[in-house]
């Protein structure tokens, strides 16, 4: 176990000292959410969302799942480009758990990601937001825990296509439909009835719905309750995945 540990804080290190070295990478990553907090979020205000607390406790959680959707979903990339400059095949000769080469890697994408969401409430904040400070530390856990399952995801992914190409359109074609079904910019309680039961299916709507009843102070609620069930699923579901993939390929 500790040469686990050991094994995963080395990753962690190295990833995390590339990104410190990009400033670029830390800041420009929050900006689309940013954008949409700016010039969409006053546009919610005093309409009617159908949902429990303002607009801004409606929004906010979900631009601080969108960060870690989009953000996450696309971390391959950098799996891809260490491919073409025969890191990974350097790392197959090394004696280093399979299972920490992913966790090093997710791990410094969930901390890159949860800094970035502390910079959005912080704007948010300033704009109007009010939330109490658990229900805003909930909201860092889920996005710290939705970038485990898609870094995972992605990193599988990046491992078993050969070019960036091949990587974009799949993302795309995942990431944009879980957006719209998930309920990250409105409740999906403003949308019309089939589209509401179809977005049952869509697992990212449970991970919303809890982070706004955490934004409101209902800890205890059924949505709670659901968005932790489902992301502890989705959590052990794509570390499976995501290691056995990188078994497989020796990364």
């Amino acid at each position: 176990m500790s040469a686990f540990l050991s094994d995963t804080a080395l990753i962690f290190g190295r990833y995390a000292r590339q990104t410190l070295r990009s400033k670029f990478q830390i800041l420009f990553g929050v900006l689309m959410p940013l954008l949409y907090l700016l010039f969409f979020g006053p546009l919610l205000t005093d309409l009617p969302l159908g949902s429990r607390g303002d607009s801004w406790q409606v929004l906010v959680p979900g631009l601080l799942l969108q960060l870690g959707l989009f953000g996450a979903s696309y971390s391959g990339f950098a799996i891809i480009i260490e491919k073409q400059f025969g890191v990974v095949e350097r790392m197959r000769v090394t004696p280093v758990s399979r299972l920490a080469l992913l966790l090093g890697r997710v791990l410094r994408d969930a901390a890159l990601f949860v800094f970035q969401a502390v910079l959005l409430v912080l704007a948010a904040v300033v704009m109007g937001l009010r939330a109490p400070l658990a229900g805003i530390l909930i909201g860092f856990a889920f996005v710290g825990v939705l970038t485990v399952v898609l870094a995972s995801l992605s990193y599988a992914l990046a491992l078993l296509v050969s070019k960036p190409h091949e990587f974009g359109p799949v993302i795309n074609a995942v990431s944009m439909p879980s957006m719209l079904l998930s309920g990250l910019m409105l409740p999906m309680a403003l949308a019309p009835g089939w589209l509401d039961v179809l977005s049952h299916f869509m697992p990212f709507r449970y991970l919303v719905d809890a982070v706004r009843a955490a934004y409101v102070g209902e800890y205890a609620s059924t949505a709670m309750l659901y968005g932790v069930l489902t992301a502890a699923a989705l959590t052990l579901g794509s570390v499976t995945v995501g290691t056995r993939v990188f078994r497989k390929a020796g990364a």
